[in-house]
């Protein structure tokens, strides 16, 4: 009986060596469960190992000291815990993302500009929020006695450390050896870093621990060789009736042509490539990124030419990024204009935006770049502080073809530190703040910014335009958003809930916008040699899911349907053209050096000319992917063909190398300034020349 009893007291003044690891544990579990759903694999093993070793780790700091002392350390390691975890999830609630430490500020100015967003993403969250306050809770109940953290003996406290560091390093391990998936969990941990993927992989505080890490001393992964592959040719896929990709469509439209037509100079394709001298490079390359860089680069095969190619050749551009715009946002009768540019243009019917962990930034990034942008950094802001050669910008390549290149943004100028990155694209740069004096409301106009700035270009041609838009951002009430309060009246008859109606409202003035642009570019007889070109930078994530179908008028995949967008590439009384293609926001900029006739070398560029023949694919910023062939769950690590598709064995395997490869030499590019070792290398763009 005695015995019993000392075991009993024994365990009781143990009792507190638990409240880390099990608190830690559960608030995995709820946010893997909310967010992820629950999955008997790998992740669960890393998420509680590492939950456990963390748990342990700051029990033993707490045996380190008098209880006083310990008992205070553990009630701030609870709040930090439960700040740490409960920030992360009403974030999630409100922008469908996870914050990275490097954005930290910006999310806290999102989250106090967006305050009924905030309070709807909090109201959402408070079940969560209150079973993550339960362990602290409890603690702060039973401190004083049942949970008293005790000081032991130093012999003691040094097991809890050894044992912390054992379990870590078992994890670790587990890792080193693990090759299953894409991106693996070797790859993940050891080499790169995306939130969401680590998170559901590792849990959040570790993923927390490697962000600040990475921060710190970014990762480097030199010395981690990916195989180079090619977009794999190996599916079968019946033929359908009505779906023709656009080479198919460039062969139907030639076999029509009339007898004049077809005597005429037969087009013969050659490859988008720059001279870039390869082989002295590698022969002659001492530093290792820059050599696998070449290795990479100068494997891949490049796309062609086409009928599209110098389609547009001399024409002044007018490019938008148009904030949280939707394809559903487009409509005959709110949105005249952009249904009107959307349709009689290039009619892109399957075109996808994907969000990235900056948010708008990151979005321009891709539309304007071709590059992935890199996880953990603001890569914009990263490209133009470092003064990064942007040689493949529109606003650059123009700028040498002697246009004016002027670039906008009717927020302040300085947001997304954009008075670094814009000016670096090539563009004569003004924001609210800096030149453009639009009225201060929020959003600002659309409207009035294009009526403040046509001036500035429209009589110095050839002329290049960026815009980049706000009047579409969230919050979509009358109350919060100045825009959808302008065209109240026009859909208040519409059969949509108030949330969908204020969005359909705010982006009415993106449409009077265009509709402004097209009407000047008429008066001025240029409306013919002006191209517009507009894609949003990420979907409009102030709105629910339960929104966005309702907005859609059916259910939508949150993984794959969610992000199908709209791209506009109009230019009056061109012929129209359906693009049946599967496409993307990374596939913009060689669409738009193909149609323009310029010069790049398509081996560059993440994405691809949407008028060549080059296989589709559409990469989402935690490495799931679609393609001709069907969908990549990189979550849940999982393939789902098209229907009717057969697939080679071997093809995931190849195209999940293909992304990671892409993921891999985007950061490069950016951190290596790989355009700018060319051009010291090789001159290859003249005109930057020192």
């Amino acid at each position: 009986m005695t015995n019993t009893l000392n075991h009993k007291s024994k365990l009781s003044k143990r009792l507190f060596w638990f409240v880390f690891p099990v608190t830690i544990i559960l608030y995995e579990f709820i946010l893997k469960i909310k967010i992820f759903g629950f999955a008997f694999d790998d992740s669960l093993l890393f998420t509680v190992l590492f939950s456990a070793s963390a748990g342990f780790f700051l029990t033993a700091i707490c045996t380190f000291f008098k209880p006083k002392i310990g008992n205070v350390i553990a009630i701030v390691a609870l709040i930090a815990l439960l700040l740490i975890f409960g920030s992360q999830f009403v974030y999630f609630q409100i922008f469908r993302k996870f914050y990275i430490l490097s954005s930290i500020k910006g999310a806290g100015e999102a989250i106090k500009g967006f305050t009924t967003s905030t309070i709807k993403g909090i109201v959402d969250s408070l079940l969560f929020i209150i079973l993550f306050l339960i362990p602290v809770v409890v603690y702060i109940i039973f401190r004083k006695n049942k949970l008293k953290p005790r000081k032991t003996k130093l012999k003691t406290s040094l097991i809890l450390v050894a044992s912390s560091l054992g379990i870590y390093l078992i994890t670790i391990l587990i890792i080193a050896l693990s090759s299953s998936g894409a991106p693996t969990s070797n790859d993940l941990y050891f080499h790169t870093f995306q939130i969401e993927n680590s998170i559901n992989r590792f849990g959040l505080l570790t993923s927390s621990r490697l962000d600040f890490q990475h921060l710190i001393l970014p990762y480097t992964d030199s010395d981690h060789d990916i195989e180079v592959v090619d977009v794999p040719d190996v599916i079968t896929v019946p033929v359908q009736e009505n779906t023709n990709p656009i080479s198919e469509q460039i062969s139907e439209q030639e076999e029509g042509n009339t007898e004049e037509t077809v005597e005429e100079t037969v087009f013969t394709p050659v490859d988008n490539v720059m001279i870039i001298d390869f082989e002295t490079l590698l022969n002659t390359e001492t530093d290792s990124d820059y050599d696998a860089m070449n290795k990479y680069f100068s494997s891949l095969t490049p796309t062609q030419t086409n009928k599209y190619t110098g389609f547009f050749k001399g024409k002044n551009l007018i490019f938008m990024t148009c904030e949280a715009l939707s394809k559903y946002a487009i409509r005959p009768d709110t949105t005249p204009t952009l249904y009107k540019m959307m349709t009689e243009g290039f009619y892109f019917t399957n075109f996808y935006t994907p969000s990235w962990p900056v948010s708008t930034s990151d979005g321009e990034y891709v539309a304007c770049t071709g590059l992935i942008p890199k996880s953990d950094v603001w890569s914009f802001y990263r490209s133009g502080l470092q003064g990064n050669l942007m040689a493949f910008c529109m606003g650059n390549t123009l700028k040498a073809q002697g246009y004016r290149t002027v670039a906008y943004h009717n927020n302040t100028y300085t947001y997304y530190k954009r008075d670094y990155s814009h000016p670096n694209m090539g563009y004569i740069y003004k924001g609210l703040g800096n030149g453009l004096n639009v009225t201060p409301s929020w959003p600002q106009s659309d409207l009035e910014m294009m009526e403040l700035t046509y001036g500035e270009y429209m009589f110095n041609r050839p002329f290049h335009a960026y815009y980049m838009t706000v009047s579409g951002h969230m919050e979509y009430s009358w109350r919060d958003n100045a825009m959808s309060t302008k065209h109240r009246s026009e859909v208040q008859d519409l059969d949509y809930s108030e949330i969908v109606k204020g969005y359909l409202a705010c982006n009415m003035e993106l449409d009077r916008a265009c509709e402004f642009l097209l009407e000047k570019l008429n008066e001025l007889g240029i409306a013919e040699d002006t191209v517009i070109v507009m894609s949003p930078d990420h979907i409009p994530y102030g709105l629910t899911y339960e929104e966005y179908d309702e907005l859609a008028g059916r259910h939508l995949d949150p993984n794959t349907e969610y992000y199908e967008s709209v791209c506009i590439i109009y230019c009056q009384g061109m012929e129209p053209t359906v693009i049946d293609k599967l496409t993307c926001s990374l596939d913009i900029l060689p669409t738009l050096h193909n149609l323009f006739g310029l010069e790049y070398d398509s081996r560059l560029l993440m994405g691809y000319d949407m008028m060549s023949t080059a296989p589709s694919l559409v990469i989402f910023d935690n490495y799931s992917w679609l393609s001709d062939a069907g969908y990549y769950n990189a979550k849940t690590r999982t393939f789902t063909p098209n229907e009717g598709v057969e697939v080679d064995s071997s093809y995931v395997s190849s195209m999940n190398k293909v992304v990671a490869n892409k993921f891999k030499y985007s950061t490069k590019i950016l951190d290596k300034d790989y355009y700018g070792y060319l051009q010291e290398n090789l001159n290859l763009w003249p005109a930057y020349a020192k």
